[in-house]
Parts: C-alpha cells; structure tokens; sequence
C-alpha cells in the first residue's frame, strides 16, 4: 500500500523518527503536499458546509448531531472509478475535534457516507473530459474533476455506513448492494436525527464550559483505487468551524486546509506541539506531543495520536520512566462509537511499572476482533504528570492485528538528577553554583520550580543555596 519512502522536516519541532519493528519515516506533515503519484488520487478538495440535526438523549447524555459537505477532487493523472454497484466508489467518514486548555480531543465521530455518482467539476483544477458523472451505474471522476457531497448528503442516514465494514489501508469494502446494505447494522431506537451522524456531547460544546475552545470539522476519503496507487495519505482535510452559543449550531469559518488531517492544527494553537509520522506496512500514525509546567513544579505531558489510514491499528502505547521519575495522573480518552457500530469501547488500562508507563487495549486481536483498537480516522489521547522535564527519546506504538510494534521519537520524562545539579552532569560544583545564583531571586511569573528553586517555593534564595552546598561534590 506504501511504495513511497518519504523523509524530510517534521511540521512543529522537528523530531526524527526511530525505526522499530515496522518502517517509521519522517515526513513534512502533508500540509498542502500532495504527494501526488501516477494514477488516481482522490482529495477533500474543499468542505463545504454543515447540516445541524438538534439534539438527544443517548445512554443519558445530552447529544447534538451533525454532518459536514465534502468536495472530492482527482488530483492524480488517471480517472477515478465511482461505481456505485460495486465497491469501487468513495467512503467518506468525517470527525470533528475540540482544542482546549493546551489539548486536542476527538468529540465526534461519524460513519461513512456511501457514494454514489460523481459530477465532473472544476475546485481543484481544470476538469479534463473523460469522467462519467451522474446518469450512469459506471460513474467516474474525472482528472482534474471535483464532486461536491452536500452535508445534507453526507448526513443522509440511509446511505450512511458502519466504518467496521471497510478496510482502509486498502480500501477494500463490499459493494453497497440492497444486500450489503441490509447486512448493516439496525439503526438504533431513540436516536432518531442524530443517529449514524457526528454525534458530540453538549458539555464539550456548551460555550460557558469551553471558553476558548477551538473546534475543527475533517473529512476524509477513502477508495480502493487511491490505495493501490498508494496515494491515500493526502486523503484527510479540516476546517475550523464556530459553534452557537445558545444552539449550538455549527458554521464553517475560513477555508479549508487541504491534506493534512486535524491534529496539525493542534501546533497552530499550542507552537510547542511537536510531530512524528509512522509510516508502517499498512498505514500512517500520526504522534503528536506537548509538554508544559504545572504550577506545582512538574511538568504535564499530553500525547494524541491520529491513526489515518491503518487497518492494523493502534494496541498500546509506552512511555519509557526514567530513574527517579515519579509519575501520576495517567489519564486516556477515546471517542465513543455509537449507533450499534460493532466495535466495543472499553477503555484501555494504564500501568506502570516504575520503568515503564503503559496504556493497552483490554483485549488483543484473538481475543476479539473489534476491541476497542486505535482504529483509522480516530484519534486518542494519552496524558500524565512528572517530577521530570521531557527530553528527546524512544516511545513504542504497539500494533493491535499484528503485535508487531514501530519505536517513535518524542518526549519523555529525563532521568532525575540530585537536587542542586542544574546541568544533570553528576557533580555539584562551580557550573551548578553559577547557574543558582544567575537566577537568584523570585521565579518568572511566581511559577515555582525554575532553575535553582530547589525548594519549589517560587524563589531562589538561601535555602536553595544551603541545600546545594550540601550536596557539593
């Protein structure tokens, strides 16, 4: 599916990639690089509109509903196949995300519109004759062409699909006969408008609850023609979007950011944001990190990682512990499947064994296929607190089908060094001494825990001093 090798600079810090069991490439993020190749290669041209479906209530929970337009574009130099009566058309799932307090979240989650028929437009580029639009059960789309899906079609519940019946690192799904489509599952009672669309809590949208926050609506694209060409990691695109205050009703704000799925974003918020790409045998991950200081003296880590194209899917996820680490507040967050997708949604379990922490699936692949993976166009977060600054150093992606594993450069907390030894080189002496009294007095912004405050009391003072002094040597 990955014939390209890409390498080049990350989009935020720059990190390099390790290489672990799988191949793992650095690569530029695909912000506006098409990556295009010989062959098909479908895009999200544009999104290019909103539907609002109002509310309800699932499992108690207060719920809104949405569905995001989507205009496909064939960059590639060869004609996309759009057959409606076979499984050689586009699935086109969408997502929506939520960026607050330093931290990017998946809030939404759809299933996969259907398509159907392709029109021959011009968004994109000049459309070049040769495409088949709507009229014929053996529609392509054009080079060049575009095709627009309103939201009211991509929220149409009866075209709407289970992503559990696609694979997309090939895209390979059945056919959308009369058979394929009864074999879905029932929609579900009591969720009415909202059901199989992007559903997203009223909490994480109500204004008052999240001042500040910035909200991004992604489509995506997935066929199986794209794949075997192995153009299908240009395939995702966002937008930002504004939610009403007493509605919350949604509208598209600016222009859409072509190829590059929503986690980029997360960087234009929050500049120290850093990314890797895996690129492994059967898709792309995307790991993005951020490490920021608590107002107690340690430091917060945040982790979310973006699976976009990869049937294997995400099983676990490990952050080396240094020695002298302490580490709390392991936190994980997934996004919900719902309208009787057969995937099950138990959390993942967080242990630490004092020189490892580790997030993992309850259940591995033959225990049962449809665990709660990291599973493509999901995104899931991963979040602790440390008595350490982060440094430069190997975290592992476990792979759910496989058990194979792809090492990923990011932060991870640095080795705990005896208190005084400011530059962590295992002697307390005269460059120690130096750097506490450069910064001799109170700390920048009261924040405690600068350099020389030993004593975390937001000061570098005497005691510092004395504590230092005890340690010399």
């Amino acid at each position: 599916m990955k014939p390209r090798i890409l390498i080049g600079t990350l989009a935020a810090a720059g990190l390099a990639l390790g290489v672990g069991q799988m191949t793992a490439t650095a690569v530029p993020g695909d912000g506006g690089t098409s990556e295009t190749q010989a062959g098909t290669d479908v895009i999200v041209g544009a999104i290019n509109g909103v539907s609002n479906y109002g509310t309800n209530t699932v499992n108690g929970v207060a719920m809104y509903g949405y569905a995001f337009g989507t205009t496909s574009c064939n960059i590639g130099t060869a004609v996309l196949r759009w057959s409606q009566a076979s499984s050689f058309h586009p699935v086109i799932p969408q997502n929506a995300y939520r960026i607050k307090d330093g931290r990017i979240e998946q809030i939404g989650i759809s299933w996969m519109k259907y398509g159907f028929c392709a029109l021959q437009e011009n968004l994109c580029a000049t459309c070049q004759a040769g495409g088949v639009g709507c009229g014929s059960s053996q529609s392509t789309l054009g080079i060049g062409c575009s095709d627009p899906y309103s939201s009211s079609l991509n929220g149409s519940q009866s075209g709407l699909g289970p992503r559990s019946r696609v694979n997309a690192s090939t895209g390979v799904f059945p056919g959308d006969t009369s058979a394929e489509i009864g074999s879905w599952p029932a929609m579900p009672g009591g969720q009415g408008n909202i059901a199989r669309r992007i559903q997203i809590k009223a909490n994480d949208l109500n204004p008052t609850l999240n001042v500040g926050a910035v909200y991004l609506a992604e489509g995506l694209y997935v066929h199986p023609d794209d794949a075997a060409a192995g153009n299908d990691n240009n395939n995702v695109s966002y937008i930002k979007v504004n939610v009403a205050a007493t509605t919350f009703n949604m509208s598209l704000s600016g222009a859409t950011f072509q190829q590059k799925p929503a986690i980029y974003h997360w960087a234009t918020v929050v500049p120290t944001v850093a990314y890797s790409v895996a690129d492994m045998a059967d898709g792309r991950f995307i790991v993005a990190n951020n490490v920021s200081l608590n107002a107690n003296g340690t430091y917060h880590y945040e982790y979310a990682i973006y699976n976009q194209n990869s049937d294997s899917s995400g099983g676990s996820f490990t952050i080396p512990i240094a020695a002298g680490v302490t580490v709390t507040n392991a936190t994980f967050k997934d996004i919900p499947y719902h309208s009787n997708e057969i995937y099950d949604g138990t959390d993942w379990t967080v242990t630490n064994t004092g020189t490892q922490l580790t997030w993992q699936c309850t259940q591995t692949f033959a225990q049962n296929a449809n665990a709660n993976a990291l599973r493509f166009g999901t995104l899931y977060n991963f979040a602790f607190d440390a008595n350490s600054p982060g440094v430069t150093g190997d975290t592992v992606l476990g792979v759910f089908k496989t058990g194979a594993s792809v090492t990923v450069r990011g932060k991870v907390p640095a080795a705990v060094c005896r208190s005084g030894d400011l530059n962590c080189d295992g002697f307390i002496d005269g460059s120690d001494l130096g750097g506490l009294l450069s910064n001799w007095g109170p700390c920048p912004g009261g924040i405690p825990g600068c350099p020389g405050d030993l004593d975390n009391d937001s000061n570098v003072g005497g005691s510092d001093l004395g504590a230092q002094l005890a340690n010399w040597g």
